[in-house]
């Protein structure tokens, strides 16, 4: 029954993600508010809101930090497996697309969070400094310190990236609601994000006892998944409109939020740093998720449809390695 819980819990989670993503579009076509803004930035982090609610729910609620750090990166590590295997679906028309600049300099920052929270495996406890005097809510490692440098660096490159010469297909369906209503619906869909979220936690934690799994391997696997699937749906969706600039850019704004998420829960946390690595498979995770950015960073750079397509299938082995080992 438990298990029929989780898919009915995850069903909710991609179901409001995407009705969040829907009014965002709407707003996108009623207003002139940027585009890059409201699809890279505010879009990505609507649909990453599940990450967000679930690893708050794993420090705050659950007190498992393990659970909290492999829910973040077995979500970025998922996200860019299923990009490769689209990326593979639609190489002809992703090679010759006109992508961004700014989504090799998000990409290179992405890689830098990652090298901080690899740096910080050794030194977890000595990282730890204490932010505003002696209030238990102020702890916060160095580490997230410079997650949240980094993230407000991507946040602006990717706000002012405003996508690539080609249109998307308009096929979105014609605005006849209000703003008001709009504006409405789409904060009843983010509620209904965040409570799906905080279920899915308590969820997975159980699986993660019956099955005797390590909380980062349920992290990874339960959670990581399942709060993935709201950015993989809408990147299928753009690659279909050949919109290969916002669907890379979705993506790659979706794992550098995050990475935020992480620094959120960190400063949250009051029993420790959520940067726990006692559990192999999150030193495993860090270790796949540091090659698959690298090779993804390279993907973006080369113009060579066969070494696109080379780089695609390792980064879809990254993912495959981690299950396996």
């Amino acid at each position: 029954m438990i298990y029929a819980f989780y898919l009915l819990t995850v069903a909710a989670v991609v179901w409001f993600s995407i009705l969040a993503s829907r009014y965002i579009d709407m707003i996108d076509r009623s207003t002139k508010l940027s585009g890059a803004f409201l699809g890279g930035v505010l879009l990505s982090a609507i649909t990453s809101l599940p990450e967000l609610f679930t690893s708050i729910s794993a420090t705050v609620l659950i007190d498992d930090a393990s659970l909290c750090i492999g829910n973040i990166l077995g979500s970025n590590l998922f996200n860019f497996g299923m990009l490769a295997v689209v990326i593979l679906f639609f190489l002809k028309g992703f090679t010759s697309a006109n992508l961004s600049r700014s989504h090799r300099t998000v990409m290179l920052l992405l890689i830098l969070m990652y090298v901080g929270v690899w740096l910080n495996w050794q030194q977890v406890v000595d990282s730890t400094v204490v932010l505003g005097g002696e209030s238990p809510w102020f702890y916060m490692s160095v580490t997230s310190l410079v997650i949240v440098v980094l993230y407000i660096l991507s946040v602006r490159y990717l706000a002012g990236d405003n996508g690539s010469d080609e249109e998307a297909d308009d096929d979105g369906e014609e605005v006849t609601l209000s703003m008001r209503s709009i504006v409405v619906r789409f904060v009843a869909a983010s509620i209904g994000i965040i409570v799906a979220s905080i279920i899915l936690t308590y969820i997975t934690d159980d699986i993660a006892e019956r099955l005797n799994l390590g909380s980062g391997l349920a992290g990874a696997l339960f959670l990581g998944v399942a709060t993935s699937l709201p950015e993989v749906t809408s990147t299928i969706s753009l690659f279909r409109m050949r919109n290969f600039n916002i669907a890379f850019g979705n993506i790659a704004g979706s794992n550098v939020f995050n990475y935020f998420v992480l620094a959120i829960a960190d400063l949250l946390y009051v029993r420790g740093t959520v940067y726990y690595f006692d559990d192999s498979k999150v030193v495993n995770l860090t270790m796949f998720g540091l090659l698959a950015s690298a090779l993804i960073f390279v993907l973006l750079c080369s113009r060579n449809k066969w070494v696109k397509a080379l780089l695609a299938m390792a980064t879809i082995g990254c993912y495959l390695a981690f299950l396996l080992v």
